[in-house]
Formats: structure tokens, C-alpha cells, sequence
């Protein structure tokens, strides 16, 4: 089975981005201009992307469309999206901006009857649930909150009602280029066999894909680790 790679595009003010452990304080930027660094990686063989507003995860809305339209327009990636889906007129906005699937995680913590309308309503292969956990507890706006959920629960609850597919961020490991927490998804596939998992978090090497590809893992969220030139895109040829 080929593991699915989606490098990450994280937005803060138009620009492109990455934090360490979520902390907006220790943002590092890449690239003035996302959309051409977009287009580096469709011109190298990748094929989805994973979108993140970081200014709309900490605001009331997604802040960032006009750049996601962009993306959408100019580029023919596949593009999962999240940061700032609050409401029915954010989700529109996203599906009209073309994403191919949004990913939701704060929502479905604080108001899971409206997660679920969108679930029924655009179905499971277009609703990703976001499950970003700390210590296996679901964090929520932008990270910056802690709940009260914890992981195995939360995702038993949401597969049991039509969730495929979750994006799982171990955010100790996310943007520290120290390993991703391969036990973590070891145990999700080992509870819920037929979730669509997308590791997130941790990945500093080709060795960390070929540890998630052994566990069968089915998608991987690269981010530092190829802005930092710790992977580069020649690196990911094999897996596309």
C-alpha cells in the first residue's frame, strides 16, 4: 500500500508559514508567496494539499480565502482545508473556493450537532475530522484550548456516526523535527481498523514515512521537515 503524502501550507497574514508545538509566538515564515510554492510541489509530482488559515483558527472565520481561491484556481492540487470553519457560511465559502474536502476539528468538540449536519451533508469523503491532540486530550481554537475530550472516545463517537477520514496531530511533536508518534497511530488503527488515518506531527525524515508506511498507515502531513530542507521533494519521488 503507498502512503498518501500531503505537505502542509500553513497561513498567517498571506504568508507561508510554520509553528513549533502550535505557538503562533514561534512562527517562522518560508515564503512571501504560497501560491508559488504551491505550485513547486505540483510541478514536482505532488498531487493534495493540506491548507491550514491560521489566522482564521484563532478568529471568528476563515480570513484567508482569497488566497485559498487562488490555490484552488491556479493550481490542480487537491486541497484539504482547515483553520476558521465555524459556520454554514464558512463550509460554503470553503466548497465554493473549490477545496476538495475541509478539515473540522474545534467544531466537533464545541457544537457536534452542527458538525454532523455537515457530515450528513456533504458526506464522509469530504468532511476530515481534526482530532490535534495533547496528552490524548482534543485541543480546540488553534490549539491555544484544551478540552475535556479524549482521543480514543471522541473518535469512537464520530466513526460511529460517518466520520472516514482524520487528521491526527500529536502537537508535542508538531514542528519540532524530533519523530512523529508512531505508537499513537499504531494504536488508532489497531482500535478502529477501517479509519482513513492521516498522521500529522513529528515527520523529520524519510525514515519517519518509511516507519508509518511499515504500520500501514494510510496518509502523511509533511511540513517542516521539507521547508527546513530535512526532506526535499526529490526525497519524496518513491512515494508518488
Amino acid at each position: 500500500m503507498k502512503i498518501e503524502i500531503i505537505p502542509a501550507l500553513d497561513i498567517i497574514d498571506g504568508k507561508c508559514v510554520r509553528l513549533s508545538q502550535g505557538d503562533y509566538e514561534k512562527k517562522k515564515i518560508y515564503s512571501e508567496n504560497p501560491l508559488e510554492v504551491a505550485k513547486r510541489m505540483e510541478d514536482a509530482g505532488i498531487t493534495r494539499l493540506h491548507v491550514v488559515d491560521l489566522d482564521g483558527a484563532l478568529s471568528a472565520g476563515i480570513v484567508n480565502l482569497k488566497l485559498l481561491e487562488k490555490l484552488c484556481s491556479q493550481t490542480s492540487l487537491t486541497i484539504d482545508f482547515g483553520g476558521g470553519i465555524k459556520t454554514e457560511d464558512d463550509i460554503e465559502a470553503a466548497f465554493q473556493s473549490g477545496v476538495a474536502m475541509v478539515t473540522v476539528g474545534s467544531m466537533a468538540v464545541r457544537n457536534p450537532q452542527l458538525f454532523l449536519d455537515w457530515l450528513n451533508q456533504y458526506g464522509g469523503d469530504k468532511i476530515i475530522l481534526g482530532a490535534d491532540v495533547n496528552e490524548r486530550n482534543i485541543a480546540i481554537n488553534g490549539w491555544q484550548e484544551s478540552s475535556s475530550q479524549e482521543l480514543f472516545p471522541f473518535l469512537e463517537d464520530y466513526l460511529t456516526k460517518g466520520v472516514r477520514k482524520v487528521i491526527c496531530t500529536d502537537i508535542s511533536k508538531d514542528g519540532m523535527l524530533q519523530g512523529t508518534n508512531v505508537s499513537l497511530y499504531k494504536e488508532i488503527l489497531a482500535a478502529f481498523p477501517k479509519v482513513h488515518l492521516i498522521a500529522s506531527g513529528g515527520i523529520a525524515s524519510i525514515a519517519d514515512i518509511d516507519c508509518l508506511v511499515e504500520q500501514k498507515i494510510p496518509g502523511v502531513i509533511i511540513g517542516k521537515a521539507l521547508y527546513e530542507g530535512n526532506i526535499t521533494l526529490n526525497d519524496l519521488q518513491p512515494y508518488l
